[in-house]
């Protein structure tokens, strides 16, 4: 090897072990951990409309145990189940001929009555100008009045018992005592029935009202309490609460806004719940008695601290959100929410105030002291589909 490239490799050598030093210092000094940039909102007051849920029961506004009230066999059935009917309507007729013969018997009683009267009345007539003229004593005049006023009473109790029979007879025809929908029938052509017998003919139900009952465990029941809708009892809040909307099992929405009238004044030991009842109208007999539905209440809460559920989560049965301060750390807070939600919404009633700064997205993954760089979001944005 001649001089020359000996000098070639050792320059590049130096070269070499320079760059390896340079690299090595660059390695050792370590670049300052990339600040990870997060969505951010700084919280202001809304206004929205929460819609809350709950399973309901419907009921005809009267439901009608249809009984027979005379013995016999169901001669004729003038409806079918299902069937919507008028007040007065017949639904039964009820084969009962000892009530015939007993409209039979009464007109007969009145007409012989009616000539005991006649005899009495003559008799009378024929008694008093002799009493008069002083051929006979008072006495004859008085019995004979007697005897007439008798008749009278016998007449009287003719016509009571032609009433009483032809009510009775009445009674064979059995009509329907409401505008309503006929529930089952569990009786046939035949059948013989009284008004001791353990079913019902049949149930009318009158929907031309409806109520739903549905139920709030103690929780939803005190936030409701403490919630927007004016008044101060319980009642006076029923009272002014808006208008409520009904759910069919369908999924669609009736069309016709009901109103919450009373609540039980008791809470269920069982359940833990107290009962509502709302009542709908149903001018068109859509619903009827024993459907199952949603009723869905609006309740509007005014300049309240709402935040997407999606910035929080949940350790331990405690829902938290994650703020960031003005030196860009992260803290974990402890909020508390109400039972209702506006959508995909907590309303927060402590933990956060009006001005902190909250993390919107992978709150889960961010230690108390996380270094982040906000990116704060625009409040539109983030409430787009806020109702």
């Amino acid at each position: 090897m001649n001089k020359q490239s000996f000098f070639s490799i050792l320059a590049a050598s130096v070269i070499i072990a320079s760059c390896g030093n340079k690299n090595d210092k660059s390695a050792q000094a370590g670049g300052a951990p990339q600040v990870k940039e997060y969505k951010t909102l700084n919280l202001e007051p809304k206004t929205a409309t929460l819609y809350t849920d709950f399973p309901a029961t419907i009921q005809g506004q009267q439901n009608i145990e249809i009984r027979p009230r005379v013995e016999g066999y169901i001669d004729k059935i003038f409806v079918d189940e299902g069937a919507v009917v008028k007040t007065g309507q017949p639904l039964f007729k009820i084969s009962a001929p000892e009530y015939e013969q007993e409209v039979r018997t009464a007109s007969a009683s009145i007409k012989s009555a009616q000539a005991s009267v006649s005899a009495a009345k003559l008799a009378v007539n024929k008694v008093k100008p002799l009493v008069e003229k002083g051929i006979i004593s008072k006495y004859d005049l008085e019995s004979a009045q007697y005897t007439y006023e008798s008749a009278m009473a016998t007449l009287a109790q003719a016509n009571a018992a032609l009433v009483n029979a032809k009510t009775n007879l009445g009674y064979t025809t059995v009509t329907s005592p409401v505008n309503g929908v006929v529930g089952s029938i569990p009786f046939r052509l035949g059948s013989l029935v009284s008004s001791n017998t353990a079913d019902p003919l049949t149930t009318v139900s009158s929907i031309g009202n409806v109520y739903a009952y549905f139920a709030l465990n103690e929780k939803k029941l005190l936030n409701f309490t403490q919630g927007d809708t004016p008044g101060t009892t319980l009642a006076q809040k029923i009272k002014n609460m808006p208008e409520v909307s009904l759910l069919l099992s369908d999924g669609s929405l009736y069309p016709e806004k009901g109103r919450v009238e009373t609540v039980n004044g008791l809470i269920n030991t069982e359940t833990g719940s107290v009962t509502f009842r709302a009542r709908f109208a149903n001018p068109k007999s859509i619903i009827r008695s024993g459907s199952s539905t949603t009723i869905r209440i609006p309740n509007e809460v005014k300049e309240k601290l709402l935040i997407p559920q999606s910035a929080t989560f949940e350790l331990q049965d405690k829902i938290f959100a994650v703020t960031v301060g003005k030196d860009g750390k992260t803290k974990n807070v402890n909020i508390t929410v109400l039972e209702i939600t506006a959508g995909n919404y907590y309303v927060v009633t402590s933990g956060l105030k009006t001005g902190d700064q909250i993390v919107l997205e992978g709150v889960a993954s961010l230690k108390d002291g996380s270094e982040i760089k906000p990116q704060n979001q625009n409040q539109e944005t983030v409430y787009a589909d806020l109702k």
